[in-house]
């Protein structure tokens, strides 16, 4: 039974479908920027060193502050049900691990390390949120003494802004019909999204770019035209990335988007 379902309240299916929301895009841009983590240890220390730290400054910025307020709200909440008290106990226990991963990439000069710590934390952050939406806040949703509407209510850090899903953006931008930029290099990381969940894909693309530094490019493949996904990259970056078709489907459709 889906937790808008056992929700007590509308106010209540509400704030669970913003966090459950907010969730998606953490872990797709996580998977992004752990993806080119990946791809830039392969080419050598120096571009892995550049990714690292970003990747380290986006858990600093997003993923622990999430973590944190999840503390001081869902799970105070969840530990005064019988039922919650084990689940909260193990919870705590992952964000500790969350935290000794992140300072791993933070403190780690191995390129190689740094992939494999990047790939642990994107790991046991997806696991962790998968019990998040399907235990945690269904349990706190049915719950009749709590309302989660008050509880979550200006947290900003659980119910962050949300991207509009595809087919929803609207906005300017080349709409990747310029053929404008490209790359010189022919070492660039490529990001096969056709195998990404639909709900991560557009953050996991995010995620990746915002590893991609100036002057660098990325191979984006996709299943379909991804118009909506370029307006949207062009809303949040106007005139940063460079879009360049190198192949119009019919299985996959080739961009290579470079940072200007």
């Amino acid at each position: 039974m889906s937790t808008l379902t056992l929700a007590s309240d509308p106010k209540d299916a509400a704030a669970v479908e913003a966090v459950e929301a907010h969730h998606t895009q953490l872990a797709g841009e996580l998977a992004g920027r752990v993806a080119m983590l990946i791809a830039a240890a392969d080419r050598g220390p120096a571009e892995a060193d550049e990714v690292r730290t970003g990747l380290v400054a986006f858990c600093d910025r997003d993923l622990i502050p999430h973590a944190v307020a999840e503390e001081s709200t869902l799970y105070a909440a969840a530990r005064d049900l019988p039922e919650a008290r084990l689940l909260v106990d193990g919870m705590l226990a992952e964000h500790r691990r969350l935290t000794a991963l992140v300072d791993a990439l933070r403190e780690t000069g191995s390129a190689v390390r740094a992939a494999a710590d990047g790939r642990a934390l994107q790991v046991l952050f997806e696991e962790h949120l998968d019990k998040e939406n399907n235990l945690i806040l269904p349990l706190l949703a049915g719950a009749p003494d709590i309302s989660l509407a008050d509880l979550l209510g200006g947290m900003h850090e659980l119910l962050g802004g949300v991207e509009e899903s595809e087919g929803e953006a609207t906005g300017g931008g080349c709409g990747g019909t310029c053929g404008c930029g490209g790359s010189d290099d022919v070492d660039v990381p490529e990001l096969d999204v056709r195998e990404v969940p639909h709900a991560l894909r557009h953050a996991t693309v995010f995620g990746a770019l915002g590893a991609v530094p100036a002057g660098r490019a990325m191979v984006l493949v996709a299943p379909h035209d991804p118009l909506p996904l370029l307006r949207q990259i062009e809303d949040r970056h106007p005139g940063v990335f460079a879009v360049e078709y190198q192949q119009r489907g019919p299985e996959a459709w080739r961009l290579l988007l470079t940072h200007g």
